[in-house]
């Protein structure tokens, strides 16, 4: 079998909202002290489309004794006033970098009472998340009884704030975030967590299938899956036009191909098309994903063009699109380019039962696997294997390159494990789908028992303990891949 080669690449106080500025640390001293400020806030606006426009709050709380320190971690000679500033200055800077709204107590919580104060007020008025600084060993029984997954809560323990026993039991709970190290940076992803939260909320899915009009909750996350007749896409594709706009697309793209193997200028031109039409029906129906039907639509004739390129594309811009109306792959798509900025490859899986590898096959691969916005790996026009029609993708993945193997399995679970591309496999003298990705898959004695089909891969090993701690946050449950 041959292989392709050399691959590219409501609020406390109600006083001191926290959003971000250049003075942020003087301006959060002179809070401690009694003044109330209100910051602008300066946020770039979220990468995926249709993220929604009100941003998420999150409130934030230092915990502490009163007066000075003496004994008792973290001793007497831990600057408890200068990390205040500096966690409240960071805190901001994130919330800014990724459009929360933060607000920050400005007075500590010392004693139950205020402790108690607090979570009330949280569960009266529920921000869309909280993070909580203990500053003190013996506040660990507070922060206990503020977070007890009610609300998404970070537990951000200073190094010297706790010992494991502080922190074992908290770090497993369900809507818990728990980072116990020397930066507060780690916290920046709890955060884009809650935020994604919030999103997911927010999204609209547009699932094309079948003939009824209907929408759904995909529960417990909360997203609306909007579904269309599928014909609403062969429709819409009829009449797109756009053929100027959908040629420039086309040139551009085989300008960037390291090679054209079965398609036409016509072909290319046609999935432009298609990929306008996409663009243009989640628009119309205000959704930030789409998935769709597309082996019925072709099977049964009634369109000619694979949506293959156009689903790359997508993918490549930050919108999640999936193949065959697969429910569970577009959220699982939504849900790592909301948390990642990055997009994965759905994929159809195959076992090498002499090699012990496990391999991800579909046509519809992105080429910016790295990033939204970064670099494209090479890619290869070819037609769509099944059909010898159209345009599909061969992306060459890197060799050598750590990947996270994930999906949602059914609403409440999701899927997760870790990986190695070992190579691209090409199609012939294979069959199957045009991009063909072989990975060893870690801790998994046999290739074939890989769970689930239509598997995400995505660059970075990284991700799978992410995305864990996204289901612990969420409550949803994670199972080994």
């Amino acid at each position: 079998m041959s292989r392709a080669t050399k691959p590219r690449h409501g609020m406390c106080r109600r006083d001191f909202l926290v959003r971000s500025s250049a003075t942020l640390a003087a301006t959060y001293a002179a809070s401690l002290a009694g003044a109330a400020h209100k910051l602008a806030a300066t946020a770039s606006a979220a990468t995926v489309t249709g993220a929604p426009s009100r941003p998420c709050r999150v409130r934030a709380a230092f915990l502490r004794i009163p007066g000075k320190y003496w004994m008792g971690w973290p001793g007497a000679a831990y600057d408890v006033e200068g990390h205040t500033r500096e966690f409240s200055g960071k805190l901001a800077q994130m919330a800014s970098d990724l459009n929360i709204e933060l607000v920050i107590d400005t007075s500590p919580l010392t004693n139950p009472d205020a402790a108690a104060r607090f979570a009330n007020e949280i569960k009266a008025n529920p921000p869309d998340g909280v993070v909580l600084i203990p500053q003190h060993m013996e506040m660990w029984g507070l922060v206990d009884k503020i977070a007890d997954g009610a609300v998404p809560a970070i537990v951000f323990s200073h190094m010297g704030t706790s010992f494991t026993g502080h922190i074992a039991g908290l770090s497993k709970r369900k809507g818990v975030y728990v980072v116990s190290t020397l930066d507060i940076e780690p916290v920046r992803y709890g955060l884009r967590m809650i935020r994604t939260i919030g999103q997911l909320k927010n999204d609209r899915v547009l699932v094309l299938t079948g003939e009824k009009a209907e929408d759904r909750t995909f529960d417990p996350l909360g997203m609306t899956l909007h579904i269309l007749p599928r014909q609403r896409f062969a429709d819409e594709f009829k009449a797109i036009g756009l053929l100027a706009e959908a040629r420039q697309i086309a040139r551009a793209c085989m300008r960037d191909a390291r090679k054209i193997v079965e398609p036409s200028e016509d072909d290319v031109v046609a999935s432009a098309q298609a990929y306008l039409t996409a663009k243009r029906l989640l628009e119309a129906e205000s959704c930030s994903a789409i998935t769709l039907d597309c082996l019925g639509l072709i099977g049964s004739r009634i369109i000619a063009t694979t949506p293959c390129l156009a689903w790359s594309k997508l993918n490549d811009e930050g919108t999640a699109a999936a193949c065959e109306a697969d429910i569970d792959a577009v959220m699982t798509l939504l849900l790592l380019q909301r948390l990642f900025d990055k997009p994965g490859f759905m994929e159809d899986p195959v076992s090498d039962t002499i090699r012990n590898t496990y391999i991800g096959a579909h046509c519809s691969s992105p080429t910016k696997l790295a990033g939204v916005g970064g670099p494209s790996e090479p890619f290869i026009l070819r037609s769509h294997q099944e059909s010898n029609k159209s345009v599909a993708m061969q992306v060459l993945w890197k060799p050598g390159q750590r990947i996270t193997l994930t999906k949602f399995s059914g609403p409440k679970k999701i899927l997760v494990g870790t990986g190695t591309v070992a190579g691209n496999i090409d199609t012939p003298p294979a069959g199957g789908c045009r991009t063909s990705v072989e990975v060893n898959v870690d801790d998994v004695a046999d290739s074939i028992a890989v769970k689930g089909f239509h598997v995400v891969l995505i660059y970075g090993d990284e991700h799978a303990r992410q995305v864990q701690s996204f289901c612990q946050l969420a409550k949803i449950e994670s199972e080994h891949i």
